[in-house]
């Protein structure tokens, strides 16, 4: 964070009434499933504690992990399983006895905390996208529904006065259509300096694709449609680099398909491992469903890489569409890649439009708009 910037956000949290801040959010970086969410609260947590703030983030328990831990200057609490967290935070926000904090931000992902029943005071909600399909395909059945009622039809019946921060423009159409709340702000993540360009590209063709190995990810069509790749570009491969419960089917699906010598799915990797990931591709891809963003598309921008993605909401922000990628329907992202790959010029152009874009995002400006909306909230 740049010296100015800290300074900035500092004379902000100086002028307003707020130095306690709570919140709640179902995982924090720790978590072995942590993603997109996680990181973005991480990083604008940090650099509000910089500028003075006092922050404890409520999260549900890590296995192998402290209940209790001071993460970038900010105080994390891990307890109450994965379910159980949601109703023991309402039940905290009523039991609250006296003031220990002046501001509540709610991180609603999937799941509402329903801050507006048990916190009066400034509160934000964070809200990145909608969840929609994402409930059967997680929790197919009762459960499945139960979460879509309670997020399309419960829920919004208590947010229509929250003010909501969303990550971009698409998402904010979804939410104003799907969840009727209309007191939106979008607010777009920034990129870490750590993302940059630099290292050599790989000799043969190389692709690579990073996130939760969860069924909204949809790395099983991305594996599919790489077999088409693989036609018109014989020597490309793919990385898949991230972890989750369907690894153990995904691996099968790379056996059943005989594409074990160009599919390789690496786990979850050190940051710089990722750095050197996204240097030396030449393509990033996402089969995603649903994304408030799409965190992997602007890393790898500001590390020169172009990226093939499906046209979804969230994605439609976080690719500068024909400048750092492409988007394309589902059955296109084969031959997509595959065109990328084989042309030089256009994939030059792409680098060039990424690294342009990416030097327009920033965490600073990002934590300082979040937190005037809170103030003004």
């Amino acid at each position: 964070m740049s010296t100015s910037q800290i300074e900035q956000l500092a004379e902000l949290v100086n002028r307003s009434r707020i130095r306690r801040i709570k919140v709640v959010a179902w995982r924090d970086l720790d978590d072995p499933e942590a993603g997109g969410s996680e990181l973005h609260a991480g990083e604008v947590l940090r650099r509000w504690a910089q500028a003075g703030l006092d922050i404890t983030q409520r999260t549900s328990a890590v296995s192998g992990q402290p209940h209790e831990t001071v993460r970038d200057g900010y105080r994390v609490v891990r307890r109450d399983g994965r379910y159980r967290i949601f109703a023991e935070v309402v039940r905290e926000g009523f039991r609250r006895s006296e003031p220990t904090y002046d501001a509540v931000v709610e991180i609603w992902n999937g799941m509402p905390f329903f801050s507006p029943v048990w916190f009066r005071g400034p509160r934000t909600v964070w809200l990145h996208h909608v969840h929609g399909e994402m409930w059967q395909m997680t929790l197919p059945g009762l459960l499945g529904r139960i979460g879509w009622f309670i997020e399309h039809r419960l829920a919004p019946l208590f947010y229509r006065r929250s003010v909501i921060a969303t990550l971009s423009a698409s998402s904010e159409q979804e939410i104003h259509e799907r969840l009727h709340l209309s007191r939106t702000t979008v607010i777009p993540p920034g990129i870490s300096n750590f993302y940059r360009i630099g290292g050599v590209k790989t000799i043969e063709p190389t692709v690579v694709a990073v996130g939760r190995l969860v069924p909204v990810k949809r790395f099983d069509l991305l594996i599919r449609e790489f077999v088409a790749t693989r036609v018109l570009s014989p020597n490309a491969r793919l990385i898949i680099a991230g972890e989750g419960y369907l690894r153990g089917e995904l691996e099968q699906l790379i056996d059943e398909l005989d594409a074990g010598d160009f599919i390789s799915l690496v786990g979850r990797i050190s940051d710089e491992e990722l750095l050197r990931l996204y240097q030396s591709a030449w393509v990033v891809a996402s089969a995603s469903l649903r994304e408030g963003w799409g965190m992997s598309l602007t890393e790898a921008a500001a590390c020169g890489t172009p990226c093939v993605a499906t046209d979804i909401a969230g994605h439609r922000d976080s690719v500068s569409v024909n400048r750092s990628g492409l988007l394309v329907p589902d059955s296109s992202i084969g031959q997509t890649i595959a065109h990328v790959l084989l042309d030089a010029e256009l994939r030059q152009r792409l680098s060039d439009g990424a690294v342009a874009y990416a030097s327009e995002l920033s965490w600073d400006h990002t934590a300082k708009r979040l937190f005037e909306l809170l103030d003004r909230s």
